[in-house]
């Protein structure tokens, strides 16, 4: 079990005993790594001020044995540090632990290199520490990129069930997508006009197309990305609710939370 060295993204920290600090980074190479960083929080440390959520970092760590399994952090340097704009604005900030959460949630196990999910993640991050375009707007594009990322992209120019071109105004969280009248389950959430082709352009970073849509638009997708997300997770995001837009429609957690209920109660009805 020989160290290594990689780049990676501070995306959690715990405070350990008196001075030592356990951190979580996801990393390029190596994935989600959990390792102790000793004696951080004292004064005299010069790996502290690295290890800190939203910094882009060089760390060689050691590989943990034992139950465990945790690592511990040789040395690390910052070569990009994001939290003092992210934490200067509230919205920013907040859409920013999304993107966290949301990147610690989808590198799955320890250890798969997650070099797209990564870049996402740091690309989403700079996007809001410089204000380049509404917070809301970069936490969705990066919700829905980092799931079609693992393999969850949603269904929006067809009938996820029957294959039938869209596009369709119904989207059904539990089958990934849009369905037709005719494939149409209940529990569908009904997209409003707009909402698919909203989706679509964020997912392909067409922000011309973004820009020209209703605030309705924009909170009905913001929803239905949230929902579809938290439905492959099997739970919800603790930092979402902090940016809900959700005025005039469901929050995106209780979407979800439906949609887990419908399904748990029709298990139980089969069995």
């Amino acid at each position: 079990m020989h160290p290594f060295t990689d780049t990676g993204l501070v995306v959690r920290t715990y405070d350990l005993g008196e001075a030592d600090r356990i951190v979580t980074l996801l990393t390029e190479q190596h994935g989600l790594v959990r390792a102790v960083a000793r004696a951080v929080r004292r004064t005299r440390s010069r790996m502290g001020a690295s290890l800190e959520p939203f910094a882009v970092v060089e760390v060689q760590v050691a590989p943990g044995r034992g139950r465990s399994g945790l690592g511990t952090v040789r040395q690390a340097s910052s070569r990009e540090s994001l939290a003092r704009p992210l934490v200067a604005d509230y919205p920013s900030y907040t859409s920013g632990c999304v993107v966290l959460e949301t990147a610690e949630r989808l590198a799955g196990e320890e250890g798969a290199p997650t070099p797209r999910l990564l870049g996402l993640a740091v690309g989403a991050l700079r996007s809001l520490a410089e204000q380049r375009r509404s917070p809301g707007l970069v936490a969705d594009a990066f919700l829905l990129r980092a799931m079609s990322a693992s393999g969850w992209e949603p269904v929006l120019d067809c009938c996820v069930r029957c294959g039938a071109v869209g596009p369709h105004r119904a989207f059904h969280v539990p089958s990934g997508g849009t369905v037709c009248v005719h494939c149409r389950p209940q529990g569908c959430a009904m997209l409003s006009p707009g909402v698919a082709e909203h989706l679509a352009a964020l997912m392909a970073g067409q922000w011309g197309a973004v820009a020209v849509s209703s605030p309705a638009v924009v909170r009905q997708a913001s929803g239905i990305a949230a929902a579809h997300l938290q439905w492959h997770l099997e739970r919800d995001l603790r930092s979402l609710p902090l940016v809900d837009r959700g005025v005039g429609h469901p929050a995106p957690h209780a979407i979800a939370r439906d949609h887990r209920e419908e399904s748990s109660a029709r298990t139980a009805q089969i069995s």
